[in-house]
């Protein structure tokens, strides 16, 4: 993997369009690698959770491990991938998606499974968090006049890679050795490895357009700073059981070292709001995407289908879609495509609450349509606006969306079918409450949860199958939960637009580069 000064932002116009489209392509394998680790995890978590004894929320930490690093690493190497090269940071990505399956694959014959586990999701985390810090700046400089089109495009190897993973999991299996199934991430790995081979990355637009790094930074600003220390070092803390004080010290410390470094700017207002948003758009379409096979399993296993197809079939509207975002954009603004994808996300995930039979695919179908165009066109309305910040406010508002779900929307959704479970086992069967619960800890303090390990060892099979049902019927109350989050989505978006409509419409913002603007 080379790096080269080659195809500058300013000037890729300039370059072939052939080595344009086969760099382009070299991200978006990249990509779909990344997603295939991501649903062969999400799918293989229920496996796990049975055969070692974990609850939900220990499910959900698991799951949650593998997104809050992403954004260590996507935004630390945005501090400094300007520097290093694309091309090192690649090298990087690639390296730990390999540990990851490794690991992972060797995590039951070591002497705690559970840790084994909790980090080969770290090293998964770490390397899709490369591979983004990478491909977003790269694409947006690539196509600086159609970013929004182009970044939609490049996200449709998102969905591509969990509908290939989704379906060679189903294809192989419920029954069939887990190892296997991670051994498979093996494959898109090595591709967009020997894709990379040879590739050349252009100097990002910020660079080219001669904006200081200390600029950059300042378009961040110390506000997100403080958002990232705060979820970051509280997630490290709980994991590693540091005491409070220590938290807030190193909160406050590595806060003031940002805001020394850019005067304490506070950051562009605009950018903070966007940021705020992001975090429940991050919950609503990877949170739900990481747990919504185990959360539908006891309704589809009604109708003897593996609820990995409702991942794979909204997956591939996805994909489809994203495909064929050029021309939505046209017709809407970014602001506006949002604004109906959060309506329906919201319809969406309600209705799916509440499904059954052939109502689901009705359902799955609404939330597909509605969770399409979040992610890309959040990191295009980014990327026009602010393309000052450089790698830092693209790859920083997708840092914190994965903060925001890795920390606490994917164990919030575990945590909701917890406390269900808990709650109405508490209230309807206190004595069999007491044989089966336990207390735990999780980011925001101790809970109380039902253990799985002494529900199976119940020796009434009555007791047992209340259990099961109370936790059946707590899944449903997760999805219906989160639909709150696509609700605030919709209503900040609809702000926005009357924001720019007061400033004279949404314009994209153009750097002067090259000669061009």
């Amino acid at each position: 993997m080379s790096d080269g000064a080659a195809m500058a932002a300013g000037a890729s116009e300039g370059t072939s369009d052939g080595q344009r489209k086969l760099l382009f392509w070299a991200c978006f394998s990249a990509l779909v690698a990344t997603s295939f680790c991501f649903v062969t995890r999400s799918m293989l978590i229920g496996q796990w959770g049975a055969e070692f004894g974990w609850d939900e929320t220990e499910k959900g930490r698991i799951l949650g491990v593998g997104l809050w690093p992403f954004s260590i690493s996507i935004i630390l190497f945005s501090l400094v991938i300007d520097k290093i090269g694309y091309g090192k940071a690649m090298v990087f990505a690639f390296l730990c998606h390999i540990l990851f399956a490794a690991v992972t694959i060797m995590a039951p014959g070591t002497s705690n499974p559970y840790m084994a586990f909790y980090i080969g999701s770290l090293l998964g985390a770490l390397a899709a968090g490369t591979v983004e810090a990478v491909i977003n700046p790269v694409v947006a400089t690539l196509f600086p006049r159609e970013k929004v089109k182009w970044l939609s495009i490049l996200h449709a190897g998102w969905p591509g890679g969990l509908v290939l993973g989704g379906l060679l999991n189903i294809i192989l299996g419920p029954d069939s050795n887990w190892k296997v199934k991670i051994g498979l991430v093996f494959i898109p790995t090595i591709v967009y490895g020997v894709f990379m081979l040879g590739r050349k990355f252009p100097i990002h637009e910020r660079v080219a357009a001669g904006v200081s790094y200390r600029d950059m930074l300042r378009e961040f600003g110390v506000i997100c700073a403080f958002i990232v220390a705060f979820l970051v070092i509280k997630e490290i803390g709980s994991v590693f059981g540091f005491e409070q004080w220590l938290i807030w010290t190193l909160i406050i410390a590595a806060t003031l070292a940002y805001g020394a470094a850019t005067g304490f700017a506070p950051g562009r207002f605009l950018f903070v709001i966007l940021v705020l948003i992001m975090m429940p758009l991050a919950t609503t379409e990877l949170g739900t995407d990481t747990w919504v096979t185990d959360l539908m399993g006891p309704e589809m296993k009604k109708l003897s289908i593996d609820a990995g197809w409702i991942l794979v079939y909204t997956s591939f509207i996805m994909m489809v879609l994203r495909f064929v975002a050029g021309s939505i954009v046209h017709r809407l603004s970014p602001l506006g495509l949002l604004s109906i994808a959060a309506a329906l996300a919201m319809l969406g995930l309600l209705f799916l609450s509440s499904a059954v039979g052939a109502t689901i695919l009705i359902a799955a179908t609404i939330y597909g349509v509605g969770k399409t165009f979040f992610w890309p066109a959040m990191l295009g309305v980014v990327a026009e606006q602010f393309p000052k910040g450089g790698a830092m406010t693209l790859n920083g508002v997708s840092g914190i969306g994965m903060l925001a779900v890795g920390t606490v929307g994917a164990v919030f959704l575990g945590y909701i079918q917890d406390s269900s479970v808990n709650n109405k086992l508490q209230t309807e069967r206190p004595a069999l409450h007491a044989q089966v619960a336990s207390e735990k800890n999780w980011v925001f303090g101790k809970y109380e949860a039902v253990d799985p390990t002494k529900v199976e060892g119940l020796s009434s099979s009555e007791d047992k199958e209340s259990v099961h049902t109370l936790s059946d019927a707590g899944k449903k109350e997760a999805l219906r939960a989160v639909a709150i989050f696509p609700a605030f989505m919709l209503v900040s978006y609809l702000l926005l637009m009357v924001y720019f409509k007061s400033r004279g419409g949404y314009k994209p913002v153009l750097l002067e580069t090259g000669g061009q603007t």
